[in-house]
């Protein structure tokens, strides 16, 4: 019965420490091909509550994608949101996104 246990929280843990990990590689992708445009993740993350961000990323990104698309100014970004690259990194985004909202008290490190 002790190996169950011990089973157990070992999965349970790894299943954390993947969860944090997503808002690290949403962190570095933000900064490979958002802080170009939009600075600081501080500024972009922060310019909306956590429960507005995960509307706007409901879909695996498609919302944010679409505001992206039919923007004329956003036109250099448009072959990314059209690659499959950005549908696989949306969760990782989003959790980046939600982590550093206005709302969520934390303040992101690539500025």
């Amino acid at each position: 019965m002790r190996t169950f246990y011990a089973t157990v929280a070992v999965i349970f843990l790894a299943g954390l420490s993947t969860l944090n990990a997503a808002t690290y590689k949403g962190q570095k992708i933000y900064i490979e091909t958002c802080k170009e445009c939009h600075g600081g993740g501080q500024a972009l993350a922060g310019s909306k509550k956590q429960r507005a961000w995960a509307k706007v990323m409901e879909n695996d990104g498609d919302k944010l994608a679409q505001i992206h698309l039919n923007s004329k100014k956003a036109e250099a970004s448009w072959p990314y949101f059209n690659s499959r690259t950005y549908s696989k990194n949306a969760k990782h985004l989003e959790d980046f996104l939600v982590e550093y909202a206005a709302d969520s008290g934390n303040v992101p490190a690539c500025n």
